[in-house]
């Protein structure tokens, strides 16, 4: 099969990061796009999910907490330093 030339526009610091990387997997970025174009025909769709990340339970419970802390904060005990706040701990 003949091979085409593409030209894409990325920015430098990604085409750094991800050029460091495929060399760590042991391939170019050809190979590494190759494999992505490949396997985005095959399974007629992009090989992985686009999203924003969903959190997990815990994540808006915690959120909760914290506006709670920052509304009431003479409710909530702070500390300045771990060192304070390991020594009334371990009272």
């Amino acid at each position: 099969m003949a091979l085409k030339s593409t030209n894409i526009k990325i920015e430098e610091d990604l085409k750094k990061q991800a050029q460091q990387l495929f060399s760590d997997l042991g391939m170019d970025m050809t190979t590494a796009v190759n494999i992505f174009l490949c396997q985005a025909v095959k399974e007629q769709a992009i090989p992985f999910r686009i999203g924003k990340p969903a959190p997990n339970a815990e994540t808006p419970e915690a959120m909760a907490e914290v506006a709670e802390m920052k509304k009431f904060p003479d409710r909530y005990k702070g500390y300045t330093d771990v060192d304070g706040m390991m020594k009334e701990l371990l009272e």
